[in-house]
């Protein structure tokens, strides 16, 4: 049999010794780090691209409108409803006071809603449908009320993919057209792609002690199957997809700006 090719890491780990870390993008513990672990850098900026190929796709673009639905969602989507999701258990193990985490996400929250009736009076009175459902999906989906029923992953999809980009849409638009509907089942496939390679890293982080085992493949070499082997093609997966989104986003956003 040819040489055992070991893809696992130099430093050892023992069986019953979880991943350090609670995310792939999780920063060492303390101080401003667990501030910016809090706010999930990559999925933040993945679903804000979200906004912006909402507000490009309408047939005008409106970059003050764009701008304000942006922060609106930065507030809404990365900084309250994570605090929130935070607060539901800790899942990130931060070190940010309970006290904290609730002034955070009623700034936030009321911060978002204050945008969104600003835009309702300049805009139009129907952008308080897409306020009222984004304050209800995030507190119901964050903190998994109603038995949990909103926090599956088709409402994550609607909420954090389709919701976004209909929402800038119809910003910048005031109407919802054909390629609004298009780009929104877009994001919602993605959120949905997101969420299922999400789903599967996080328990592997945060929920598995061990993984053992070993490939044997035709021609006679084997691979050993440990804990980074698991979550490593799924998080450069997650990866990078955040950062191919990300790049759509300011290549549409520019050739408009063209």
């Amino acid at each position: 049999m040819r040489t055992v090719r070991r893809l696992e890491a130099t430093t050892p780990r023992t069986a019953a010794q979880p991943e350090a870390r609670p995310a792939f993008y999780a920063l060492d513990l303390g101080a401003w780090r667990d501030y910016v672990t809090l706010l999930h850098p990559p999925y933040t900026l993945w679903h804000l691209s979200y906004v912006v190929l909402g507000a490009a796709l309408a047939p005008t673009l409106h970059y003050d409108r764009l701008g304000a639905t942006l922060l609106a969602f930065f507030l809404g989507v990365g900084v309250a409803a994570h605090a929130l999701d935070e607060l539901n258990g800790r899942p990130l193990r931060t070190r940010i006071p309970t006290s904290v985490l609730v002034l955070l996400t009623t700034i936030a929250l009321v911060g978002a809603v204050g945008l969104g009736l600003l835009g309702a009076v300049v805009v139009s009175p129907w952008l308080l449908a897409f306020i009222g459902f984004g304050a209800f999906i995030v507190i119901a989906y964050n903190l998994e009320l109603f038995g949990g029923r909103f926090h599956s992953d088709i409402w994550f999809a609607l909420a954090w993919g389709a919701f976004p980009l209909l929402t800038a849409y119809w910003a910048s638009a005031e109407r919802l057209e054909p390629a609004a509907a298009a780009g929104a089942a877009a994001a919602f496939a993605l959120s949905l792609a997101q969420r299922t390679l999400s789903s599967r890293v996080r328990s592997i982080r945060r929920r598995v002690q061990s993984i053992e085992g070993r490939i044997t493949y035709a021609d006679g070499t084997t691979e050993t199957i440990d804990r980074r082997w698991a979550l490593a093609a799924d998080e450069r997966a997650l990866m990078l997809m955040a950062a191919a989104v990300v790049c759509v986003g300011v290549a549409v956003l520019l050739a408009r700006a063209v």
